[in-house]
């Protein structure tokens, strides 16, 4: 008896599939799975270099905390902020009075600043809901400027230490690791542990249905609401966990810089940090961390070249503007997507070369 053509399509065997590695099976342990390899990572990179080297990992750590829960503002809900920069200050400001005058515990103090910060970013997110485009825009630029002015107000000066700031003055390392373990390095420690926890939070949450409203909104608010999602709490929510994020990362900066003052979160902070999520990709936590190395090492560099070029003192002090913008169109002219669509690009071309 023939085969019908029919029982020969039907028979016909399906097309093999690729099997995903045990760890990637499952979103929450391969985001384990890399949470541990970065922590391994930053570990062996502290202590690989020297105490500055240490000063520009903690750095990055908080500047990339900050990013990335600005990029999934943005990137994530669509919603358009030039004020990060006051949620830093709220976060700085609330460890410098809670470890000078109440001696809390320093994880503590961390909590709580997040915590006090992303209550603050819910309030805003309540007015910014009502708001958008330009008018948001311009509501979070108005809050970036106004805001760590405070610190200057008559009836808050003493409090808060008026233009000159409050000093802080962070816990030292455990005596387990030994009297002369550098202060830096366990500042590095501290915020690449913060900064592998935010992460870790942050990728559940772009997978969870949360992110997936957060997307539709972003996408079209009409759409999204036909379709059951509450686009006025989304957005709330997505400011809530974008300031906690800035909090933290605030809170991290007091530390590190020993330091909370009105002068250090000015509205080139709130920029310097759209500037590291769009270069770094808008949506993308690794943008952040790509955008956040750049933004934090790219004065270093610059400062290093113009020394060693012996500019006069006129240009000198422009050189760092200058080179962020032509990073910045390079960057957008190649990789209109940021750093990550260009790592995205090479990873693709790569395995496409490795097939043949």
């Amino acid at each position: 008896m023939t085969e019908t053509k029919e029982s020969k399509v039907h028979r016909a065997p399906a097309p093999a599939t690729r099997e995903l590695p045990w760890w990637r099976q499952s979103t929450l342990l391969g985001h384990t799975v890399v949470a541990v390899l970065g922590l391994l990572a930053l570990y062996l990179l502290s202590i690989s270099l020297d105490p500055f080297g240490d000063l520009q990992l903690a750095q990055i750590c908080y500047t990339t905390i900050a990013t990335a829960g600005l990029t999934v503002l943005s990137g994530l809900s669509g919603q358009i902020s030039l004020g990060h920069g006051a949620f830093v200050a709220v976060g700085a400001y609330t460890t410098a009075l809670l470890l000078e005058h109440q001696q809390w515990p320093l994880a503590l103090v961390l909590v709580a600043a997040t915590v006090l910060t992303a209550a603050l970013g819910a309030l805003v997110g309540v007015a910014a809901a009502r708001l958008r485009g330009p008018y948001l825009a311009g509501a979070t630029l108005a809050l970036a400027v106004g805001l760590p002015s405070l610190a200057d107000y008559h009836g808050l000066r003493d409090l808060l230490g008026g233009a000159n700031g409050l000093i802080v003055t962070p816990p030292p390392p455990p005596l387990s690791l030994g009297e002369a373990f550098p202060l830096e390095r366990w500042h590095a420690w501290i915020g690449g542990l913060c900064l592998v926890v935010v992460l870790f939070l942050l990728a559940n949450l772009v997978r969870s249905p949360l992110g997936r409203n957060m997307r539709l909104v972003r996408e079209d608010e009409d759409a999204a609401a036909l379709s059951g999602v509450h686009v006025a709490r989304t957005q709330v929510l997505a400011f809530w966990v974008s300031a906690g994020c800035a909090g933290l990362a605030g809170a991290l900066f007091a530390v590190v810089n020993n330091l909370a003052s009105p002068g250090a979160f000015t509205l080139a902070l709130s920029l310097s940090l759209l500037t590291a999520a769009v270069l770094g990709g808008l949506g993308s936590l690794a943008g952040a961390v790509y955008g956040s190395v750049l933004v934090t090492l790219l004065p270093t560099w610059s400062n290093n070249l113009a020394q060693s070029a012996q500019l006069p003192e006129e240009i000198y002090a422009n050189v760092p503007l200058v080179l962020y913008g032509i990073v910045l169109i390079l960057v957008i002219t190649l990789f209109p997507g940021g750093i990550q669509s260009g790592v995205r690009w090479a990873g693709r071309t790569l395995r496409a070369r490795l097939r043949r």
